[in-house]
């Protein structure tokens, strides 16, 4: 009986990783072949899933099913050619970290386009009857479905292994994956292979989403939930290599189904001592994959190294610009008074719900301050920031709960706590570069959000809450929610408090950063940037100088968090509040909105994207998609951010006035921070 339980255990775990298979496999090729790594890779995934609905429902589930699996994925690969031409190509040659931002863009857009089509209620896709039907086996009962999910997908495997391996069209593609431009010399045009590879990508995801969609459900978030998964099993497997994909989907698939079945079961007793199994579902992959980037970075079957390392250049400001520095200055007097007196202005027109929004924006333009310092002056692509920004938080509300309510106490902890874990995280990650970066620092995230579950001290999935501030030292001071006073008739409140309070600490946050990025330090990390190789000939401690920038931006990023746990309009502390990647890939959008490598860029950015989210929003609810299509065209058209844009204007206008403007305009001109 323990057996068949556990073969039954085996096969839905087979049955799950033949899913990661399919779903992976397309990353991977893509990654391999054209150096994409493709956020919204999930989101084609729920878009077959969804495609495959619609066909089934005029249809039926016996004729509708095998039509949807055969043309649902046929419309997802023609989307995904069709992104391929618009929004990957005109990024080729640029770092390969800008596809990461892109297509995080395409996540927003695709993942709103679904919810706008199709609703967000959950739904089942049908599957014929006769598949649905519970088989025994040898004592192991699970339904058809299970092997058929196992054998389709391992035949589509193998028909992808075949294609790349055995004919004449992969052998092109592997070649350009080896050398593209070798491929070009000899005539072949090796672009539309490209979309070729991306088309069948997005196919294959498609596939992957439908039969998942009949084994479980279909819902909005079902790309979300299974992308990082997907990019652990390429990262395991080897990034760019199909046989580790296969390798890592079908290892990663069992231990989640494992982990999920047996945590915590008792294998022996010996007196008072028992021997079980360690709870640590949802924990292992992600240890798993930080032990494999540190061990061998380039996966268990790959063997590219980091060849995107030194092939493209991240456009940052800090250039210089069409305004003197003087002006610049005057100009950031003139926003920090603006932003002194809206309050006042709020307070007269009567509605301080405008007083949240300025106080969460104040709170993200820390924490984009933070990403800064790592991403626009060291280069480093941090995939996990959010890792820091949630601790903090936890860190804060914990501090109140249990130690002090002292504002000045739980922001110190915060920051003391994240600049350690900065450290930690930051002396493991350095060891790797470029997308390996991006990825381990990813991992590290994950599994802190996997972690808080597992806690009673952090509230599992219900979170933390009844903590509350005190504005003040010991007995000094007043509770943040009995701050109430009149002035001039008008009532003054925690909000309006509050707000000064971040502003302040906003302020100071930019100056210190300023004073550190204009410092001999600051100028290090930019020739880091630069070029790593040239600053270690110099004789710097490349390695050291990134720990420290990491440890500050990770501090500052608690600093952030612990903000948010302080704030009156904040009663619970969660991890899909704080923790979920998605915050990671929001605070990129928001640098790369406003400018990297400005520091004030970001923070400008902070208030762009909330106001704009608060403007939208109160006009349709797929503001996310106009959000994620605005983030698109920055990405593709202004990647220095809106920092850039009076310089670009400028250039413009200049070029369309000369004789000779005939001549293309290349954003790396564009060299601008007004």
């Amino acid at each position: 009986m323990v057996a068949a339980d556990f073969i039954e255990q085996l096969l839905n775990g087979l049955t799950l990783g033949m899913v990661y298979v399919l779903l992976a496999a397309g990353l991977s090729v893509i990654f391999g072949v054209m150096d994409v790594i493709n956020f919204s890779h999930g989101e084609l995934f729920a878009l077959g899933a969804y495609f495959a609905l619609t066909i089934i429902a005029p249809f039926g589930a016996g004729t509708g099913f095998w039509v949807a699996i055969v043309v649902a994925p046929v419309v997802v690969g023609l989307i995904g050619a069709a992104i391929e031409r618009t929004t990957v190509r005109p990024l080729y040659g640029r770092d390969p970290l800008y596809h990461i931002l892109l297509t995080f863009g395409l996540v927003l857009v695709i993942n709103d386009g679904i919810r706008l089509i199709w609703g967000t209620q959950q739904r089942q896709l049908a599957v014929p009857a006769y598949l649905s039907r519970p088989v025994s086996i040898l004592g192991v009962q699970v339904s058809v479905y299970n092997y058929f999910m196992i054998v389709f997908a391992a035949l589509l495997a193998v028909v992808t292994w075949y294609l790349l391996n055995r004919t004449k069209y992969g052998m092109i593609i592997r070649a350009g994956s080896q050398d593209r431009e070798m491929v070009r010399n000899v005539g072949i045009d090796i672009d539309q292979y490209y979309t070729l590879v991306f088309g069948v990508g997005a196919a294959l995801a498609a596939v992957a989403g439908i039969v998942l969609g009949g084994y479980q459900n279909v819902n909005t978030g079902m790309g979300n939930s299974v992308i990082i998964p997907a990019f652990v099993v390429v990262v395991l497997g080897g990034l760019g290599s199909f046989r580790g994909a296969v390798f890592g989907g079908l290892l990663v698939g069992v231990v989640q189904t494992l982990m999920r079945a047996y945590s915590g079961t008792v294998l022996a007793t010996f007196g008072e001592t028992t021997l079980s199994v360690p709870n640590l579902e949802g924990l292992t992959v992600y240890l798993l994959m930080i032990a494999v980037l540190l061990v061998k970075p380039q996966g268990l079957f790959g063997t590219r190294g980091d060849e995107s390392e030194g092939e493209g250049e991240l456009l940052v400001g800090g250039y210089g610009g069409i305004l003197a520095d003087s002006t610049r200055v005057r100009l950031g007097g003139i926003a920090v008074a603006a932003l002194a007196v809206a309050p006042v202005a709020i307070l007269l027109m009567g509605d301080q719900y405008y007083l949240v929004v300025l106080n969460e924006i104040l709170i993200w333009a820390i924490f984009a301050l933070s990403l800064d310092i790592v991403m626009g002056y060291a280069g480093l692509v941090p995939l996990g920031h959010t890792m820091f920004y949630g601790v903090g938080a936890y860190t804060a509300a914990l501090v109140m709960l249990h130690y002090s309510q002292s504002v000045f106490v739980v922001l110190l902890g915060a920051i003391l706590l994240c600049a350690l874990l900065a450290w930690v995280v930051g002396s493991l990650s350095i060891r790797v570069s470029g997308v390996y970066f991006a990825m381990i620092t990813l991992a590290f995230a994950e599994l802190l959000y996997s972690a808080v579950f597992k806690f009673d001290f952090t509230g599992g999935s219900d979170g933390l809450l009844g903590f509350e501030a005190f504005l003040g030292l010991g007995s000094v001071g007043a509770s943040l929610s009995n701050i109430e006073f009149g002035v001039l008739g008008y009532e003054v409140g925690q909000q309006f408090v509050f707000y000064y309070l971040a502003l302040l600490i906003a302020v100071l946050s930019f100056l210190f950063a300023r004073r550190m990025m204009n410092a001999p330090f600051g100028s290090v990390l930019q020739s880091i940037r630069e070029s790593e190789e040239r600053a270690e000939f110099i004789g710097y401690d490349v390695n050291r100088y990134k720990r420290r920038a990491f440890v500050v931006s990770g501090g500052m990023a608690g600093l952030a968090g612990g903000l948010l746990a302080v704030s009156p309009s904040t009663v619970i502390i969660s991890p899909d509040q704080t923790l979920n990647w998605i915050h990671s890939g929001e605070v990129i959008v928001i640098a790369l909105f406003g400018g990297m490598g400005t520091l004030y860029g970001p923070m400008i950015g902070s208030g762009v994207f909330f106001g704009a989210e608060e403007f939208l929003s109160s006009y349709t609810d797929q503001w996310r998609l106009i959000i994620g299509t605005m983030f698109v065209l920055f990405v593709l058209f202004v990647p220095r951010g809106i920092v850039s844009i009076p310089s670009l204007v400028a250039q413009r206008l200049e070029t369309a006035n000369n004789a000779d403007g005939a001549v293309d305009m290349d954003e790396r001109e564009v060299r601008s921070d007004d």
